[in-house]
């Protein structure tokens, strides 16, 4: 079997999907993206591809290492986001013709389920106690918003009451044993981030995400110091080199790899293993479509550390299209009592719309974050 074609569709809401065919007819699907920069993932992609073209797909690892290591400049968001698509489609291949899961060539699952957690609230958070509510009686026991809006180096106790009362608004909504996720969103600096995390342990989240920008992660020993609440980080991380430092540093009680950043399913793997060697908890990070989706809940299945999974279903960037609009059966990803059973079809488990997929691909979109500035005119972290 040889690949023989690739094909990439940027799509509503901020989506770039990749098709890979071979010359047996069977195709593979993957997700290459990192949101606000499609375009430039897509021009990687295609640059990848010249290699790939005639290759054998079922050769993953070794494809992997040569995308990795041939270039001589590796790592960062770009190049890694352009790997996890390509390796996604191969693992896709690969399963479709063994007509089984992906979970089971990776030595079988270790589970039947995965828990998810609805995203409530918006960029800026806002009537969150309510969107609590409503998450809960649609079946999720794990909730996760924004916490703050942006803050300056040193801000306001303003802003830090503020933040406070949209959790306690949570946390009165949904009941003692909901689970809060807050993301600092890297908006919060190391001194107002020991404040903010020592004035929400009253509410006993279920983790802090991202207290610091991870160019910052040595802070977070000084923010672990000041709380008992978990620790999660790891979106903006984009290989096991980059999770290595923060594992032996001890800091950390969740990881967040991204199946779409951070090196596929293939890399990964091999990050949620590093993790579990490290007594560390894996909650992939996934506000993204329907292939990134499946890839993470194929590594889930396998991984005895994961314990909860980011989905998109209903997220403000969603608006106009949604996780399942782009699939044949919409049930695949049917959340029951906040779980979702693990994709048994072969390859990733799902099949996509393709008609739909050209046809949004027509639209296509141009998706960026907001520029957020302070008071004084500095730009503020998103």
């Amino acid at each position: 079997m040889k690949i023989t074609k690739f094909e990439t569709f940027i799509v509503p809401p901020r989506w770039l999907f990749l098709k890979i065919e071979t010359d047996e007819g069977i195709v593979g699907w993957g997700e290459p993206v990192i949101e606000g920069r499609a375009a430039t993932v897509k021009a990687a992609v295609e640059e990848l591809s010249e290699y790939l073209i005639g290759k054998d797909p079922l050769r993953i690892e070794d494809h992997w290492q040569v995308m990795y290591r041939a270039g001589f400049y590796r790592g960062g968001p770009i190049l890694m986001s352009a790997i996890s698509g390509i390796d996604q489609a191969l693992w896709d291949i690969k399963g479709k013709y063994l007509n089984a899961p992906v979970y089971e060539l990776m030595g079988g699952a270790c589970r039947d389920s995965v828990r998810v957690y609805s995203w409530i609230g918006g960029d800026r958070p806002s009537d969150v106690g309510k969107a609590a509510k409503e998450a809960v009686e649609a079946g999720f026991t794990a909730v996760k918003m924004n916490g703050t809006e942006e803050l300056q180096y040193i801000d306001s106790y303003q802003k830090i009451d503020e933040a406070v009362e949209r959790i306690a608004a949570v946390r009165e909504a949904v009941g003692d044993y909901i689970g809060i996720g807050i993301d600092f969103h890297g908006r919060v600096h190391k001194p107002m981030a020991k404040i903010l995390a020592k004035e929400l342990e009253q509410f006993r989240p279920m983790f802090i995400e991202e207290p610091v920008l991870p160019e910052n992660n040595e802070a977070l020993r000084e923010i672990a110091h000041a709380t008992n609440i978990p620790i999660a980080t790891g979106e903006r991380m984009f290989s096991k080199w980059d999770f290595k430092k923060l594992l032996e540093d001890g800091y950390v009680d969740i990881i967040q790899p991204d199946l779409s950043h951070a090196g596929g399913i293939t890399e990964c793997k091999k990050i949620f293993a590093m993790a579990e060697a490290y007594d560390v908890a894996v909650a992939p990070h996934c506000p993204l479509g329907p292939i990134a989706l499946a890839s993470c809940l194929q590594v889930d299945g396998t991984s005895h550390n994961v314990f909860i999974q980011e989905q998109s279903l209903g997220i403000h960037y969603n608006q106009g299209s949604d996780l399942l609009d782009y699939l044949n059966d919409k049930k695949v990803f049917e959340y029951k009592d906040g779980y979702v059973d693990l994709l048994k079809g072969p390859g990733l488990g799902i099949s996509m719309n393709e008609e739909f997929v050209n046809e949004q691909a027509k639209e296509g979109h141009n998706w960026k974050n907001p520029v957020w500035r302070h008071k004084d005119g500095t730009v503020a972290e998103w």
